[in-house]
């Protein structure tokens, strides 16, 4: 690719936030620092609600066979709003949701969030322990919960204090909860309520994959930047492809927005990216009840879905499904992930699989969602990058003391703007700890290139460390995944008397293939150093154990597998 491509991409980035402009970047002074944030953004994720109003007679809800319009959706937001009114629920009080993707999941997070209580997406694969601990951290006035969620939560009822709890799609009426159906009786227009920008519009917990989850506390300000972030990599792509083709595109050509959310809307990438960039823009959203690749290309034909976004072993596991050709994709306009770094591989098989062009976002909980943004053929031309830092964001990669490094040195990445979390719930420790002078530590290890792109090396903690050679577990995943026979794998690090730690590597093999780990090693020979390929290789016999966020579970499975067992 010619190296101009990235010349007007730092064209349109200057136009695109100019004074004057839609995304012009302002300096404020938030919570002891001075940081970035949109002169133009929405105040609160309120006025992001009342905009699709605009879109009054498009379907804006899909579940199975069950559709919401957005004038649908309105009313029945109104009528939460004003029962939790009833109820006593006030700006800053706390409403947790406890349930899987169903549309009732949406309809009441925006009557939260609109009237100026705190929505808590409760983990719903929590088991009982962790639901007594989420909800007492969180002192929620109400819990909306699903049947399969209502019962993990009655054993240990006892255990939570002045919480009423509301059930949501059961199969027979309850005695000891209030019947959702009640909650919709009520009707009335949406309160009239004034929303700071900088009070918590949401409480995320963090995947939890070590230690107690914490709770981040997503504000208005950091939502709506998300939403402006997101908005300004889609136009800011089109105005390349204006300035390098001098074609002017028709708006009125595109077509409606289509997404299918297949991951959980307890997590920022479903939630904050997905359904309220949909909503936004007057878009469609069709929910899935569990991810399955088959059923997604049925949903991605009969709803015509143009954007499908999740973990990277979902991308993978629907463009090399068995049935793959003979469903209908070519309404996907975008394809690609979060959560996880997609693997280089993977990039140029979407780019040949679909019409769709590859994207990938990479972010966290603790920036409200996205931190950098990469599609089409900035992507294909640097598939092992996570993109450029929207244009909110100041970026810097540090050694262990703090210091800023040189371009091209591998270090934590640290960010700062308006996106970054007010802190963790009840956990001012926490926050110290992750968040200095406004800058937040990613716990990502990561360099920049010349053209200001961020490449994630690793997660700081899932590093190895062999005889003192760091080795970064994405590179070795990244050769694993080249090999034809692998479905999934994980790398990690398994403790070793003598050079502290070996590479380790849990593999899944895709269906009728069979693989010698030797073969295996032989081929990440050709790919990476020696020291780098996997000493111990475990070829599981089922999918890989994921967290409720699709991300795999690696403690886990170090301290589920034996090294006698591997090969």
């Amino acid at each position: 690719m010619p190296d101009s491509i990235y010349d007007l991409q730092r064209q349109a980035t200057t136009e695109l936030t100019a004074r004057g402009a839609q995304f012009e970047i302002k300096e404020i002074e938030l919570r002891g620092a001075r940081i970035k944030t949109y002169k133009n953004a929405p105040p609160s994720l309120r006025e992001v609600w009342l905009a699709s109003t605009a879109y009054m007679d498009r379907d804006y809800l899909v579940y199975e066979d069950e559709c919401w319009t957005y004038a649908e959706a309105h009313a029945q937001v109104a009528s939460i709003a004003n029962w939790l009114r009833h109820q006593g629920v006030k700006p800053g009080d706390r409403v947790a949701i406890a349930m899987r993707n169903y549309p009732q999941w949406m309809l009441i997070y925006w009557a939260t969030v609109a009237t100026g209580a705190v929505n808590v997406g409760i983990n719903a694969w929590w088991v009982g322990p962790e639901l007594v601990y989420g909800l007492n951290d969180s002192t929620p006035k109400v819990l909306f919960c699903d049947r399969e969620r209502l019962e993990t939560y009655r054993p240990h009822a006892h255990q939570i204090d002045d919480m009423t709890v509301v059930g949501v799609r059961l199969d027979e009426q309850c005695e000891d909860v209030i019947d959702y159906a009640e909650v919709l009786a009520v009707g009335g227009t949406l309160p009239e309520v004034a929303v700071d920008p900088d009070a918590d519009a949401c409480i995320f917990y963090t995947s939890g994959t070590t230690g107690r989850p914490k709770g981040a506390q997503l504000t208005h300000r950091g939502c709506v930047s998300n939403l402006m972030s997101m908005a300004f990599a889609g136009m800011m792509n089109a105005r390349v492809m204006e300035l390098k083709t001098g074609e002017t595109p028709d708006p009125e050509a595109a077509p409606v927005g289509s997404a299918l959310v297949t991951t959980p809307l307890f997590h920022v990438t479903a939630n904050n990216c997905i359904a309220q960039g949909t909503t936004l823009s007057g878009g469609k959203m069709t929910l899935m009840h569990r991810w399955d690749p088959l059923r997604a290309l049925q949903l991605i034909e009969r709803e015509t879905v143009t954007a499908m976004s999740g973990v990277p072993v979902m991308a993978r596991e629907l463009i090399e499904h068995p049935e793959f050709a003979s469903h209908d994709t070519s309404s996907l306009l975008t394809l690609g992930g979060g959560g996880a770094q997609l693997q280089p591989d993977l990039v140029g098989k979407i780019d040949a699989a679909v019409e769709a062009r590859p994207n990938t976002g990479f972010g966290m909980t603790e920036t409200c969602g996205i931190i950098t943004s990469v599609a089409g053929d900035f992507f294909v031309d640097k598939p092992d990058s996570a993109g450029p830092a929207l244009p909110v964001y100041d970026v810097k990669c540090v050694d262990d003391d703090g210091n800023e490094l040189p371009q091209g040195e591998v270090g934590e990445l640290f960010v700062k703007g308006a996106h970054v979390i007010r802190g963790y719930l009840n956990r001012p420790d926490a926050t110290a700890e992750s968040i200095t002078d406004g800058w937040l530590h990613t716990g990502d290890v990561a360099r920049l290139d010349e053209d200001g792109y961020i490449y994630i090396v690793d997660r700081k903690k899932d590093m190895v460390i062999r005889g003192g050679e760091n080795i970064y577990c994405a590179e070795v995943e990244s050769a694993v995944h080249e090999h034809a026979a692998i479905a999934e794998c994980t790398v990690f690090g398994v403790p070793d008397d003598r050079l502290g730690e070996e590479v380790g590597a849990a593999v899944v093999l895709k269906d009728g293939k069979r693989l010698d780990p030797q073969d295996l090693r032989a081929h990440c020979r050709e790919r990476v150093a020696k020291h780098k390929v996997p000493r111990y290789i475990w070829i599981m016999p089922d999918k890989l154990p994921r967290n409720a966020n699709g991300k795999f579970l690696k403690r886990e499975l170090r301290e589920s597998l034996t090294v006698a067992d591997a090969g």
